[in-house]
């Protein structure tokens, strides 16, 4: 058995009747790259078949701990059956991407069964060119978004020829499940360790509390100038700036169960012409696309606050040693998305800054802290805890404490291969919770930036208008960004 951390739990705490803890990847492939014959659903479920060794969150199902007493344990599933996990669906003509996105829409909105591995994978047939989509389905609390990148390698190939794979060095060996007196006893020996726990996390959190205060949006904390001077903090024009709190627009409310996809791809080339143009990174122009495209949006709509939108952005912390282990190693950060410009070139040169203040707050802090918080609060306890903060969100009694999550996911830059079909495309499908209806995350691959906006299908039914949006805030800062240097040139 495998203990899942505090993180990972966290995201089978936040699950609701409307709020679901899976997320997914939409991809594309074009089957007319095959050596032979195209390949088949069989085919493609031997392929998973043949790799199960390389993909052990595949295989482990979940096991609780009685009352909720502490975090739950995984087990190799001694009834895993791999053809209830991967199934095969088909669009009926024309299959069109809005068709796609339908269906996207309709299987995201329906959540895993925790009696089984937390997974599921569609093979989607009848697009158009002769494409084929795989939309893999996978719980947050199994994997991040490396450990998933993970998981896509070892599926996925270099060549149309499939890699050969070694066979495992020992035969997977399902394990028996544990009775209730067990489970039992493990909660009541963790409940006993809890003082130990609750006084090192105290101590750690007082060693930091400076920069986990500003973290926070709280600023300096009163009487604590001297600290702040001898741990070496400066101020900063942009501190002010980033702790303003987040406004609210009209995806910032409670959510219903349904979802509303939709998806397309930037240049990334283009992007990277940009970001040499303007002395900004690549993160740096997506946040300044995303902002723009939201002001947009929220213009035509005649809802555009004229406070900034504020992004929550989600920070890998795995180090090396950590590779492989799939599970969560993530931290987040908040930024500034800047709606309030309508300068294009202006809006890239505040996002760099407010991205370099938000850098330097997230790594004031130590990387395990959030794990470790999360560590401490007995499941029970951290699932009411965060539907009360969620309600008191909705409800207004509380802030919003971001508007949207904006995730960028690096990607490989080079062509892969699932059963000898092309890799076209691989478009992110994220997750969403009551107060923040809007998720937007990009994954770079083969020189595209394929972004995948998930929202409320009541909150925002024109999502699609909203990837529309995104294109045009590319051109208009290509545009803008060519000007410029034509003028420094002159």
């Amino acid at each position: 058995m495998q203990q899942l951390t505090g993180l990972d739990t966290s995201f089978l705490n936040m699950e609701t009747p409307t709020t679901y803890g899976h997320v997914c990847g939409l991809a594309l492939f074009d089957p007319s790259t095959a050596p032979g014959a195209p390949p088949t659903f069989e085919d493609m479920k031997k392929l998973i078949s043949d790799r199960l060794h390389l993909l052990p969150p595949y295989r482990r199902r979940l096991v609780t701990v009685p009352f909720g007493l502490d975090h739950p344990y995984w087990i190799e599933d001694p009834d895993f059956d791999l053809d209830f996990h991967v199934r095969h669906i088909g669009l009926p003509p024309p299959g069109d991407d809005r068709q796609l996105g339908e269906q996207v829409s309709r299987i995201v909105a329906r959540p895993l069964d925790r009696n089984r591995p937390l997974w599921e994978l569609y093979v989607i047939e009848g697009l158009q060119n002769g494409l084929v989509a795989q939309l893999t389905k996978i719980h947050h609390s199994a994997i991040d978004g490396v450990s998933g990148a993970e998981i896509l390698a070892n599926l996925l190939d270099l060549t149309p020829e499939p890699r050969k794979v070694d066979p495992p060095k020992r035969a997977w060996r399902p394990e028996p499940e544990p009775t209730q007196l067990e489970m039992m006893t493990r909660g009541l020996v963790a409940v006993a360790g809890t003082p130990r726990k609750a006084f090192r996390l105290g101590r750690q959190a007082l060693r930091h509390l400076p920069a986990l205060a500003d973290s926070l949006g709280f600023g300096e904390l009163p009487g604590s100038t001297e600290l702040n001077r001898l741990i070496g903090r400066r101020p900063d024009p942009m501190l002010e700036e980033a702790a303003t709190p987040a406004p609210r627009t009209f995806f910032n409310d409670r959510i219903t169960p349904h979802r509303r996809f939709a998806f397309g791809s930037l240049s990334l080339d283009e992007v990277k012409e940009i970001k040499g143009q303007l002395g900004a990174t690549v993160n740096d122009i997506v946040m300044a696309l995303c902002g723009g495209a939201l002001r947009r949006y929220l213009l035509e709509r005649k809802a555009l606050p004229a406070d900034p939108l504020i992004a929550m952005v989600p920070v890998s912390v795995r180090t090396e040693e950590q590779q492989g282990t799939y599970g969560n190693q993530v931290s987040a950060m908040t930024a500034s998305l800047h709606t309030d410009v309508e300068d294009p070139i202006e809006r890239v040169r505040r996002t760099h800054e407010s991205m370099r203040v938000a850098k330097e707050k997230h790594q004031a802090l130590p990387a395990s802290l959030l794990q470790d918080f999360a560590q401490f609060a007995p499941p029970a306890v951290a699932a009411r805890a965060a539907r009360v903060i969620a309600r008191a969100t909705v409800a207004e009694w509380v802030d919003v404490p971001f508007n949207v999550v904006v995730s960028n996911v690096p990607g490989p830059q080079f062509p892969l291969y699932g059963v000898g079909s092309k890799l076209i495309a691989n478009f992110p499908v994220s997750a969403i919770n009551d107060g923040v209806g809007l998720n937007i995350t990009v994954q770079s691959y083969d020189g595209s930036l394929d972004f995948g906006l998930i929202a409320c299908r009541e909150l925002m039914p024109d999502l699609w208008d909203l990837m529309d949006d995104l294109r045009v805030a590319l051109r208009e800062l290509k545009e803008a960004a060519k000007a410029a240097s034509a003028t420094e040139a002159q």
